[in-house]
């Protein structure tokens, strides 16, 4: 029996709650790993999983031997890197997911840079606005937007996503520009439906540090952020969205801030990697290189939403008498 092969099918067994995923993952037949762990398991003399059809269980035994496989694991690992990498550069498959229009507009423009400085890494991208789970799901690594609340990862901060309420010049011609938060009555949204949790996102603003949110009668609602921005562009709503995706459209006089001394809470923006696995050289590069990425993109720095707007267009959109 090859105990560090036996380790590392247990280890991605336990991880991904699965013997056909571990398997998969490994490529492996789920055969061979359900034969490795019971090898393992006669050769250790004790139980390591509870199985069922419906799930995986580690036993006493079987949660202090997975603690000493990740740790044994790493150190091989590391060991095996120093040696083998010596003069070379990261290689292998790199899988690396992110929200779909932060990855379009921000990395997606600069990935042939990476692939130019890295040419022995095979990256896998995936664009997805849901939390998906690393370990289920085989991902190297990820970039999140918002507040981090799993704590088996390991996160680096790659800079805010700031956010600016907008309507076009057509809109704010045919029914003024609210200069309050209550003139939000006389006013109406598009709104964008979360993908997390189905439900409409409200208008939200800060008003002396803290939240507000404004529930608004709007007839369209997307959950897509490239078509909500898109269709605001009509001149039917009021809309919110992440500064980075309108900078071109507040140059260019297309959608006009309003309301910027009440803008939405910033999100932070995050890179996510598990942090019960050795950091692989592949992984530890992408991140160090998609960090630079964000610190030097002006689509993510706070130029687009504090320029003035022009006075001209402002006067073309004051409310025309009754």
């Amino acid at each position: 029996m090859d105990r560090l092969q036996a380790m590392e099918v247990f280890t991605r067994v336990v991880e991904m709650s699965s013997f056909a995923r571990a398997a998969e993952s490994l490529d492996l037949s789920r055969t061979s790993a359900t034969t490795i762990i019971k090898n393992l398991e006669a050769h250790l003399h004790v139980r390591l999983l509870h199985r069922t059809t419906r799930q995986l269980k580690l036993t006493a035994e079987g949660a202090e031997y997975y603690e000493h496989c990740i740790r044994i694991l790493a150190e091989v690992a590391e060991t095996e890197v120093a040696l083998s990498t010596l003069g070379k550069g990261p290689k292998g498959k790199l899988r690396v997911d992110m929200p779909g229009t932060l990855g379009r507009l921000v990395v997606t423009p600069q990935l042939h840079r990476f692939h130019r400085g890295y040419p022995d890494i095979d990256l896998m991208v995936s664009h997805s606005d849901r939390i998906v789970d690393l370990i289920q799901d085989g991902v190297d690594c990820a970039i999140r937007v918002g507040e981090l609340d799993d704590s088996s990862l390991i996160a680096r901060r790659l800079g805010e996503m700031r956010f600016s309420t907008v309507a076009s010049p057509a809109y704010l011609a045919q029914y003024g520009i609210p200069r309050t938060l209550s003139d939000l009555q006389h006013h109406t949204a598009i709104h964008y439906v979360s993908n997390r949790t189905g439900r409409i996102i409200d208008l939200a603003f800060m008003v002396n540090g803290e939240m507000t949110e404004i529930r608004m009668p709007g007839k369209v609602s997307f959950n897509d952020a490239d078509s909500y921005v898109t269709y605001g562009l009509s001149g039917t709503g009021l809309l919110q969205a992440p500064r980075f995706m309108l900078k071109e459209y507040l140059q260019s006089g297309a959608l006009v801030e309003i309301l910027p001394q009440w803008r939405p809470r910033s999100l932070p923006i995050s890179i996510v990697y598990p942090q019960n696995r050795h950091l692989a050289p592949k992984v530890r590069v992408f991140v160090d290189w998609v960090a630079l990425v964000f610190e030097e993109c002006p689509l993510v720095g706070d130029d687009c939403a504090t320029m003035p707007a022009d006075p001209t267009l402002l006067a073309m959109t004051e409310p025309r008498p009754a």
